[in-house]
């Protein structure tokens, strides 16, 4: 067949405007009827992409499922609190099929669009559904980390006591749930470990200056003689770990397995998998088996959370008490505090 000037002039513009807009929209390999392909929006919080660990990996889950199902994808930052609503309004306007809210900050904004958009799935991380509404067309992805701060508490207990002063210490971001369930877990099974442990906490009140939370780690190793700092503030803690590693001290990272960054004096870290849970909640909306108003629950019995690279150091003894309480905690005769007593884990 003949096929005229114009008809690839037509070809061309049509191309041209395709990629126009596509924007900031992430595409996965997919077949050639993207047209219609399963949209899924995750909405960072202030903590950003790059931050080892948190948020960094909820967009690998997002990635990870849109390509499993063929679809595409939006991944909309967040400098500040006041980008939330515009990026659920991008998201919505877009045509999502699922919005994701990368964290507890976002609880009020995703209440506010599930309410005002039924027809659209909405999910968010390290919050309950019953937290922003209970709607049938919401789910929560709910981490159980007191587990995995538990084992690290176990391993960060010992190691301070081996070195002569019963004092460990925590930099944690926010005092929000989400940060104090680490917390908790780790003083209640430091303390159960090793009698006597003192556990210093100090809040940043941030996620993403490590600028913010070295100091704190430097007032807890100086006024409190704390031998290992355990950093629960994203970007921020990082800076926390640096001082610590720096000073001859012992850090355990959060979220991811930070050992690749910090080589040397990392004890171990506390992991919570937001890839899969994110990777999860969008697999469910695109096999017609959401549960509308529940959570995806993650944590050690499923692999949600648990504890990364151990350092060589570390005794077997020690290792072994820890898998102990694993295993207790996996039987349920052990059971971690989400919370701290009265609800304030600081110090």
């Amino acid at each position: 067949m003949k096929v005229s000037r114009w008809m690839l002039v037509a070809g061309a513009a049509a191309l041209v405007v395709a990629v126009a807009l596509a924007g900031s929209i992430g595409v996965a390999k997919a077949p050639a009827a993207a047209a219609t392909a399963f949209k899924s929006a995750l909405v960072l919080d202030t903590g950003g992409p790059n931050d080892n660990g948190f948020n960094k990996n909820q967009v690998v889950g997002l990635k990870k499922a849109s390509a499993q199902i063929h679809g595409t994808y939006l991944e909309l930052l967040s400098n500040s609190s006041s980008d939330y609503s515009p990026n659920y309004t991008q998201a919505v306007n877009a045509g999502s099929n699922i919005i994701i809210a990368a964290g507890f900050l976002l609880e009020s904004t995703v209440q506010q669009y599930a309410q005002a958009n039924p027809g659209t799935k909405f999910a968010i991380t390290d919050d309950p559904a019953s937290a922003v509404g209970g709607y049938k067309n919401e789910m929560g992805i709910t981490y159980k980390t007191q587990q995995g701060g538990c084992l690290v508490g176990v391993l960060a207990a010992k190691e301070a006591q081996n070195l002569g002063h019963k004092v460990i210490g925590v930099v944690g971001g926010f005092e929000i749930p989400p940060v104090d369930s680490y917390i908790a877990g780790y003083k209640y099974c430091a303390q159960k470990a090793v009698p006597g442990t003192t556990v210093v906490v100090k809040y940043s009140d941030n996620f993403n200056d490590p600028t913010q939370c070295s100091p704190l780690a430097k007032q807890e190793i100086d006024q409190n003689n704390a031998e290992v700092i355990f950093q629960v503030a994203g970007g921020c803690g990082d800076g926390a770990l640096s001082y610590a590693t720096s000073h001859g001290k012992w850090g355990i990272g959060v979220d991811s397995d930070e050992s690749s960054t910090f080589s040397n004096n990392l004890l171990t870290s506390a992991l919570k998998k937001t890839d899969v849970g994110v990777e999860q909640v969008i697999l469910k909306a695109f096999n017609h088996k959401w549960n509308g108003g529940h959570n995806v629950a993650l944590s050690l019995s499923n692999n949600g959370v648990g504890v990364g690279k151990i350092d060589a150091s570390v005794p077997k003894a020690w290792i072994s008490l820890m898998n102990n309480y694993k295993a207790q905690i996996l039987n349920g005769s052990l059971k971690p505090p989400a919370h701290c007593p009265n609800n304030s884990c600081g110090s």
